[in-house]
């Protein structure tokens, strides 16, 4: 493998929105440094209960609305 061509892989403390915090290791930042979320698992509506049925609900809603006309009337 050659040298001095991967970036440095070191421990880094990761904040949660709640002020949770846990550490894991990784490339971004300088080794002991704190990344602080500004948005996570939990409290991004697609991950936090039925967030993202509320964000289909719209998109499903205007597809019907824009071809309200092309459904077929009669019965199979």
């Amino acid at each position: 493998m050659r040298k001095n061509i991967h970036p440095n892989y070191h421990k880094i403390k990761v904040v949660m929105t709640d002020g949770s915090q846990f550490e894991t290791k990784s490339t971004w930042g300088k080794e002991g440094d704190t990344m602080k979320l500004d948005i996570d698992s939990k409290s991004h509506p697609a991950w936090i209960g039925g967030g993202q049925k509320l964000l289909d609900k719209g998109r499903v809603n205007k597809f019907f609305k824009k071809f309200k006309n092309l459904r077929s009337t009669t019965k199979k």
